[in-house]
């Protein structure tokens, strides 16, 4: 392939991604796994207005259930439906993944929504998984397309997909415009040294369309069973502003979730604590790029 031929994969390849707004503007901020803990086990319309209360821009969705649902209860708020995780298993020989996303797609066409991929079925990081697992995404990528559907591969600890790395290399051999891959904060503490962090962002730029963020302590203490990964925004060892500082310079734009899974108690008190986090690493990010 030439250079010409390149910069054209290339630049097709960042087209599909949204932009949100000038490069000043703030990343659009959404909280996600809101609802598998909430100790008011509050209705999907009552979580759309509470988010639309706080300030959150929208909410991601966990598996299919409900979705038209979902949907329904945003728009009467105006907040947007970001995402939608899903699992997949690259060892089935036969429906890998959940059936019903064909009756689901249909439902966002128009909304810039994006499928994130959460994919198991052998040891994480087997190279020997790749070639299933392009057949699976090369699928699921052409029932997103009429839809105008991203596909991100979502690194999970302890899953296939398990690191940032492995969601970039298997992108790069599907390489569909509508493929990207996702940074998790909790997920690559999970599995990676903290001064590794810029250059795999640096290395992930190109698809890279989905970060989450959350509060975590330091990666050593996570990985020693010391430390806690899934916090509130407010609280942690981990310097969450330097992630959002590094992806500001490198030129980011996309959206950016709260990860909330498995925080206990009632989600306003940890929701509203987080907003609050994020406004403070917002200021401070406008100070220093001002």
């Amino acid at each position: 392939m030439n250079t010409v031929c390149i910069a054209i994969v290339l630049l097709t390849a960042r087209s599909t991604l949204p932009v949100y707004g000038e490069a000043g503007a703030s990343f659009p901020f959404f909280a996600f796994c809101i609802d598998t803990h909430d100790s008011e086990n509050r209705a999907l319309d009552e979580q759309a207005a509470l988010l639309k209360e706080l300030g959150y821009d929208g909410v991601g969705h966990l598996w299919l259930d409900d979705v038209k649902e979902r949907l329904e209860s945003l728009d009467a708020v105006g907040l947007k439906l970001f995402q939608i995780t899903m699992r997949v298993d690259i060892t089935a020989e036969e429906e890998a993944y959940d059936q019903r996303l064909k009756d689901v797609l249909p439902l966002l066409k128009g909304r810039e929504v994006q499928l994130c991929l959460l994919m198991g079925g052998m040891s994480p990081s087997d190279t020997a998984g790749d070639a299933r697992a392009a057949v699976i995404v090369n699928e699921i990528a052409g029932l997103a397309r009429e839809s105008d559907t991203q596909i991100l591969l979502y690194p999970h600890a302890n899953d296939w997909l398990e690191r940032v790395e492995d969601a970039v290399r298997l992108a790069e051999k599907v390489n569909l415009p509508n493929v990207g891959v996702m940074f998790n904060l909790c997920h690559w503490l999970k599995v990676d040294e903290e001064e590794n962090m810029v250059p795999l962002l640096e290395k992930a730029m190109p698809r890279l369309w989905a970060v989450s963020i959350n509060g975590a302590d330091n990666a050593d203490a996570i990985r020693d069973g010391d430390g806690d990964w899934l916090q509130p925004l407010d609280s942690g060892a981990f310097d969450v502003f330097s992630l959002v500082n590094a992806l500001k310079t490198l030129g980011y734009k996309g959206p950016i979730g709260l990860q909330c899974w498995g925080i206990e108690g009632d989600a306003r008190d940890h929701l509203t604590r987080s907003m609050r986090a994020w406004d403070a690493i917002q200021q401070r990010l406008e100070e220093k790029h001002e």
